[in-house]
This record gives structure tokens, sequence and C-alpha cells, in this order.
């Protein structure tokens, strides 16, 4: 992928959403729950604080994370779809 986040921005590409409910139900295409976690495909290089330090995104390439439902922005880039948001908008890391 040829594309490069900026500033504490982070590149995502969510998991799939879920095909069937816990008892075993297949879910209509409308029905599903849009996924909250992926994995990290780029990293920015971090934003500056008011004293012109670099602080650095708090993920790596690689990482799992889990963000907001509705957070970021959906894009299409080499017929994959991917998710830009904030390091701000992440809220955990698997480890």
């Amino acid at each position: 992928m040829n594309l490069k986040p900026l500033g504490d921005r982070v590149i995502i590409k969510a998991d799939e959403a879920e095909e069937t409910t816990a008892s075993g139900l297949y879910l209509a295409h409308d029905a599903k729950e849009k996924p909250q976690s992926g994995v990290v495909l780029a990293v920015g290089d971090g934003k500056t604080d008011k004293d012109g330090n670099l602080v650095p995104v708090p993920v790596k390439v690689g990482d799992k994370v889990i963000y907001g439902k509705y957070g970021g922005t959906e894009i299409t880039v080499d017929g994959e779809d991917v998710l830009i948001l904030r390091a701000d908008d992440l809220y955990a890391v698997f480890e």
C-alpha cells in the first residue's frame, strides 16, 4: 500500500463483521454490526506538543487495536477497504 498517514493518524484494516450470532443464526448483510477492532497497517510520525516536542504514535504496524464504532474515515486503496483515524480514537491494544 502506497499510503502514509500524516501526523498522529493510523491506517487500520478492520476485522470482518460477524456472519452469525452466538446461537448460530446467520445475519443479513444489513444486520451485521460494524467491527470495532482491526490491524494497524501504517502509522504516522506523531504530533508535536505545545513545547514543540514530537510525541510518537503509541501503536506500531501489526498491532491489533480496538477503536470507536463510528470514528475515522473509510476509504478504498488498491481495492482494499481501510480506515484512517487519529491515535486518540484508539481505545486499546491487544497483547
